[in-house]
């Protein structure tokens, strides 16, 4: 049986975000331990896109919550061997599979019937870039469709953008308020996602007057987002190609984003910022390795011993190192949630804001945490003698 047209179909209509529900019927053969009818339907549970199958077994309906891409290979594989028709409802047009004796697929297609429901369980999630609204941006990154449609197959980095723009609400009043534009280095920028969901933040929505500078090795990825900010006549955005360590700059910098710079790129970062002065830093670290081979305490051989248990406790130890550091140097300092992305599970953000003074408690803890690991992260390195002053001085 060659289903690849069916396969197609439906891949074309979840992953597009314009299927409404499906029915699967017309069992193949009758029997009261399988279903007699299958249906489907989108559903946001906890602000994630999922698609519910509901399977009618004699008076027992069962629920199984899908991702979308897994959607279609489960439904190919339900007419594969349990099913002969289905029933397609989207919002462009309603579709008809039959699947003949012979198992050969036959597609109509007629004028849509139904109109699109609310998806939440609950009352849907507000979200800083509305959901049903066309964003030149977005659509030109290829997370919305051009009516306005977060597609299915991006809508966790639609939650993203939405998580993180959340996060640089909270930091709005932290930052100057000055007569120039706000400036804001990211370290890091990678495909950039994020870095033209703040731009569209603060200057589209907002009407902030700001520059922000992407900061990559990649020099494909720099010219592909400048070519983009460039169309969508963003023009405080730019892109540079540079290493962290090594970029300089004599403007006044406001806020510094590193989001999964690799393992001490982020404490390249993280020094950066400081030396600027920068009275915001937001930083997602990555890749955490430095710790690994230095950490060390007889007390913690058990968990020292799992080497997958020392990793995501150097990862963590590392963290809090480095959010030690920036109160030592006069920031508030939080390590929060963030969300994850597709690439990586790291989700721990740092986000630290000015404050000028250096609570006495946050030298003593740090003192204390290098003693007991025995080690220290490339930031006081990076940090030089403008940490060391904080710091007691060795007799």
């Amino acid at each position: 049986m060659d289903l690849d047209e069916v396969r197609g179909l439906i891949e074309q209509v979840v992953n597009s975000g314009d299927l409404i529900d499906l029915v699967l019927s017309n069992v193949r053969q009758k029997d009261p331990d399988t279903p007699h009818k299958v249906t489907v339907r989108p559903v946001l549970l906890k602000d994630e896109m999922l698609y519910q199958f509901s399977f009618y077994v004699e008076k027992k309906v069962l629920h199984d919550n899908l991702p979308a891409l897994q959607v279609s290979e489960r439904l190919t594989q339900l007419l594969t061997d349990q099913f002969k028709q289905a029933q397609v409802f989207t919002t462009q047009a309603d579709y008809q599979v039959l699947i003949s004796k012979r198992g050969n697929p036959r597609i109509l297609k007629r004028q849509a019937s139904k109109q699109a429901q609310d998806l939440s369980h609950n009352r849907r999630k507000e979200y800083i870039i509305p959901e049903h609204e066309p964003s030149p941006f977005l659509m030109r990154l290829g997370v919305m469709s051009q009516q306005g449609k977060v597609l299915a197959s991006k809508y966790d980095k639609f939650r993203q953008l939405n998580r993180y723009l959340e996060l640089v609400a909270d930091v709005l009043p932290s930052l100057p308020k000055v007569d120039r534009p706000l400036r804001i280095v990211d370290f890091g920028c990678g495909k950039s996602y994020l870095t033209f969901a703040l731009y569209h933040y603060l200057v589209e929505q907002l009407g902030i007057k700001a520059e922000i500078k992407g900061l990559d090795l990649k020099r494909d990825v720099i010219a592909h987002c400048s070519g983009l900010a460039k169309e969508l006549c963003y023009d405080g955005l730019q892109f540079e190609l540079g290493d962290i360590a090594d970029y300089q700059t004599e403007d006044v910098v406001d806020m510094v984003v590193s989001l999964h710079a690799c393992d001490t790129a982020t404490d390249a970062a993280l020094a950066q910022a400081v030396r600027w002065g920068a009275k915001v830093i937001m930083a997602v670290p990555c890749c955490q390795h430095e710790l690994f081979q230095q950490m060390h305490n007889p007390i913690m051989q058990p968990l020292e011993k799992h080497g997958i248990v020392k990793d995501r406790l150097a990862a963590l130890v590392t963290d809090s190192m480095r959010a030690n550091i920036l109160e030592i140097m006069g920031y508030n300092t939080q390590i929060i949630e963030f969300i994850d992305t597709e690439h990586t599970p790291k989700n721990l953000m740092i986000r630290a804001i000015y404050a000028g003074q250096t609570p006495k408690r946050a030298v003593e803890d740090y003192l204390r945490l290098k003693d007991f690991w025995q080690a220290a992260p490339h930031l006081e390195q990076g940090l030089g003698e403008m940490l060391q002053e904080r710091l007691p001085k060795h007799k």
